[in-house]
């Protein structure tokens, strides 16, 4: 069975979000076996330089790292990442697990994530060319790992 894990930096602070995406891994566990980890975000005052952001994005890259499933196939999600469609991304999750039975996905802070972490990663992903806020990205991974798996399984939620 597939392994399923999102990996994501903050927790989600709005109820309504929260209670989607715990939907939504209910949903998945019918498709494989579904986990969530968090890392904290590092406090930033509020306008930090670009240096501060960096720091950041470092000391959280490596709690992210360590959070990473062995020998997972890792996805991370960031705005210079690859845009799929569902069918697309249903195709990839069939391909990557013909090689790997564990897929981490890993959803950075406001600021994204940092450089050892892309490097890391087997995939970039980005979910689309618009801005969305930061807490429903989840939700859209969710929905979207939902969809494609649901497309594997000839199940009718994709129409």
């Amino acid at each position: 069975m597939l392994n399923i894990t999102v990996v994501s930096v903050g927790r989600i602070k709005e109820d309504y979000f929260r209670r989607a995406c715990e939907e939504y891994g209910k949903m998945l566990s019918g498709f494989c076996r579904f986990s969530s980890e968090n890392v904290q975000a590092e406090k930033l005052n509020g306008d930090p330089s670009d240096k501060e952001i960096q720091i950041a994005l470092n000391k959280e890259g490596d709690n992210i790292l360590k959070k990473i499933p062995q020998n997972a196939y890792v996805t991370a999600l960031c705005i210079e990442g690859r845009e799929m469609t569902s069918p697309q991304l249903a195709a990839e999750l069939e391909k990557i697990s013909l090689s790997s039975s564990n897929i981490c996905f890993i959803i950075g802070s406001s600021f994204g994530l940092g450089d050892k972490v892309k490097e890391r990663a087997d995939l970039r992903l980005s979910m689309s060319k618009m801005t969305f806020p930061h807490n429903f990205a989840g939700v859209m991974l969710l929905e979207q790992l939902y969809r494609a798996l649901s497309i594997l399984n000839n199940r009718k939620y994709h129409k």
